[in-house]
């Protein structure tokens, strides 16, 4: 196996990432199915070390084989802020890719998050950093220096959802959604017109209003069960 590093992609524009970073993907999860991470892949910071519990950011993407994080150590470099790092462990759920000085490297490079098809490991220096990042939970065996290869900014699956250089992340306390650039804005947009009337909606339920008449459930069951 070789090393396949290929160039940073363009990043998603201030002003998407900007209203990205208000929308749920929980929300945006009513409108689209497609381009969510498994929800086994979830955020490791309590809401004392990241308070926010959100991020988005522009995808750049690494494949690492197994037990090896050579291509890791090397490409950490190249991260810019407002990228998140998406590692594709090929399958590896066993050994944990990132862990304290990992994450102490990225975290000083600016980069928005690290979402990881896999476990971390050193979750308390993880916190201690507030470096954001999203995984299958945590794992006490590390990746090793054994210089098999890999591949940078290529298109990866991160848990179910391919994630192609450039894309737009967002992630946060019910998990990783994977947008292309071209069209995350209408579902953004429709997701933060959503929230905008939630609370409204909330208080309205709390008031009394029947949920069925609300949403049209109780007219659709009437309709089935007849006068």
């Amino acid at each position: 196996m070789s090393y396949d590093i290929r160039e940073m992609p363009p990043q998603v524009n201030a002003g998407l990432l900007a209203k990205a970073a208000q929308a749920e993907t929980a929300t945006i999860g009513h409108r689209r199915h497609m381009g969510f991470a498994d929800r086994a892949i979830q955020g490791v910071l309590s809401a004392n070390a990241f308070p926010a519990q959100r991020t988005a950011g522009t995808a750049v993407t690494l494949a690492l084989p197994g037990q090896d994080s050579t291509l890791l150590h090397h490409v950490i470099q190249f991260l810019r802020p407002s990228d998140i790092l998406v590692i594709d462990r090929q399958g590896d759920h066993k050994h944990a890719c990132l862990g304290g000085g990992v994450a102490a490297a990225i975290k000083a490079t600016g980069c928005a998050g690290v979402i990881i098809d896999g476990p971390c490991t050193d979750l308390p220096e993880i916190e201690d950093l507030g470096l954001p990042v999203w995984s299958r939970g945590v794992a006490p065996i590390t990746t090793r220096l054994y210089d098999i290869g890999g591949s940078f900014n290529v298109a990866v699956c991160c848990g179910g959802a391919v994630v192609t250089p450039g894309d737009l992340v967002i992630a946060d306390f019910s998990g990783v959604l994977i947008l292309p650039p071209a069209e995350a804005e209408a579902d953004i947009d429709w997701a933060l017109g959503k929230q905008a009337g939630e609370l409204e909606g909330h208080k309205r339920l709390l008031a009394g209003e029947k949920l069925g008449e609300r949403t049209g459930a109780s007219a659709m069951v009437q309709a089935k069960l007849g006068p």
